[in-house]
């Protein structure tokens, strides 16, 4: 009794393996078709409760959407498990859960706006009919014999469905995303001449000490936070910009139209509010773009708007003030990160960067639309769900080196990291050991008052034991950061970063 439940655990579970790879690999050779996998875990971001993201973000990182996906594959099999061991004797039991769960998908995938729900049900229903056939002949192949023949049999076709459902499931995601790609035409994109253009990055810039932040982060390693499961298609011919809202001279730009715009270059570190105190959700690029007010005045604003809203091809929506775009700081619609192409990960064909706003307000990927309307009028996507609507990136100060719980030897080391204040500068850093005084650190040459810098300082130590370091910044206004400790909710953490220290001979 208790093998032939094992087998039927099995048998569920390698069906439901297969209805996923089969259904993945259909989405990868045929465009339109939608991931349901996708599809559900789209479903869960939008209506996760805010406590479960920033634990999947605090516990994950930018690893928190592989997880996702990971966790949704696990549970589809487990439910497979179980469906296998019920369903014996009652197959109707298997097709009615089957169905129910491809139901589910088809509807969750529907609510992408770009996907057809006519196409989303065919997905689904292939998902269903493979995984119903692969039980049953998975029954069939396993019976009620015990024999050591009808167990290697049950053996070799349980494994070559495993096998294909990892082919198939494998095959399908990677199809999908070169599907992507080739239909962006990220490739054939040649970044035009910016009318300022920024020198390279000065010696002085960048203090090149081992476990230091680079400066610049490379495009590969810079943070990703957003709520798109996968990166969106998007079609570099049919994508077009509209500026609409409150504005007497509403219009529509295709890519080329944008690259004709005069591009500039900015220095500007971006950062996520979910941000906790030392964290990496956070990065400094070279971005090319169009200064969002030549946007805005080519569409003529009117007196009564009070807040931009960015929307992304994906429905993903910011809202920010006005007043960020002519109060002297840098907003761009970005087309480029240091020196290629928007990445596709990182918002390709253009995006919202705006200097000293915290991403979740301001830093729209895949852009589509910017729009006009009044402060009351519209709340973004995060407003509704317990986030600030304003959310100005709070001063912050991080150690990277010593690394933290590092044992080091007596003698001179180098306490070393990064600060930042989008908008209005670090003037100073300053690093106490214990309870000791505050040593003011060497800080590098900044680039720009929107970009962070790194600093550093000389510590001699003697003695051994355990050394609790501190570092807190100020800003280019004078304001020292806050020592109050806080959480990123509602609108971005606070408190001075800590790096505990074992001096050992």
């Amino acid at each position: 009794m208790e093998k032939t439940r094992a087998r039927d655990a099995i048998s569920g579970a390698a069906a439901a393996a297969l209805a996923l790879g089969v259904s993945e690999l259909a989405t990868g050779l045929f465009s339109g078709l939608p991931s349901l996998v996708e599809g559900l875990g789209n479903r869960v971001i939008d209506n996760a409760p805010d406590p479960v993201k920033d634990w999947a973000i605090a516990t994950f990182g930018t690893a928190d959407k592989p997880a996702l996906l990971a966790g949704i594959f696990v549970l589809t099999i487990a439910i497979g498990a179980l469906v296998g061991v019920l369903a014996r004797g009652r197959f109707w039991l298997a097709v009615l859960v089957f169905s129910g769960f491809g139901l589910v998908a088809a509807l969750a995938a529907s609510g992408d706006p770009r996907v057809s729900p006519a196409l989303a049900f065919i997905s689904a229903g292939l998902a269903v009919v493979t995984g119903l056939a692969t039980l049953r002949m998975l029954y069939d192949v396993g019976g009620g014999e015990t024999t050591d023949g009808s167990r290697r049999r049950f053996i070799v076709a349980a494994t070559a469905v495993v096998g294909l459902a990892a082919v198939t499931g494998v095959t399908g995601r990677v199809l999908l995303e070169r599907a992507k790609r080739l239909v962006a035409g990220r490739e054939e994109v040649v970044l035009p001449t910016p009318v300022e253009a920024l020198p390279p990055v000065p010696e002085a810039a960048d203090f090149d000490i081992e476990g230091l932040t680079d400066i610049l982060i490379p495009n590969e390693r810079f943070y990703r936070i957003d709520t798109a499961l996968s990166v969106p298609r998007v079609d570099l011919r049919e994508w077009s910009l509209s500026v609409t809202g409150m504005v007497d001279r509403p219009y529509t730009i295709d890519f080329a139209d944008l690259l004709d715009m005069p591009m500039v270059e900015r220095d500007i570190t971006l950062s996520c509010v979910s941000n906790q105190v030392g964290g990496d959700l956070v990065g400094n690029a070279r971005w090319l773009g169009v200064p969002l007010v030549e946007i805005l005045d080519r569409a003529l604003v009117q007196s009564g708007a009070e807040q931009v809203v960015g929307r992304s091809v994906d429905d993903f929506t910011v809202g920010f003030p006005l007043e960020a775009v002519y109060d002297g700081r840098e907003a761009l619609v970005a087309v480029g990160m240091n020196g290629e192409p928007l990445p596709f990960e990182h918002g390709f064909p253009a995006r919202l960067v705006v200097a000293g706003l915290y991403g979740y307000v301001s830093a729209t990927k895949w852009l589509s639309a910017i729009e006009l309307t009044t402060w009351d009028g519209f709340d973004a996507y995060w407003v509704p769900r317990g986030w600030a609507k304003e959310g100005p990136i709070k001063t912050q100060s991080r150690i990277d080196t010593p690394a933290a719980s590092t044992s080091i030897a007596p003698g001179r080391h180098v306490v070393a990291g990064v600060a930042w204040a989008p908008g209005r500068g670090i003037s100073k850093v300053e690093v106490r050991v214990g309870d000791g005084d505050w040593m003011e650190a060497e800080l590098s040459e900044p680039l720009s008052d929107n970009a962070w810098v790194q600093w550093k300082l000389d510590w001699d130590v003697e003695a051994e034991g355990r050394y609790l370091i501190t570092c807190r910044a100020t800003d280019g206004l004078g304001e020292v950061q806050t020592d109050e400790i806080r959480p990123p909710a509602p609108d971005g953490a606070s408190g001075w970063h800590t790096r505990r220290v074992v001096v050992d001979a």
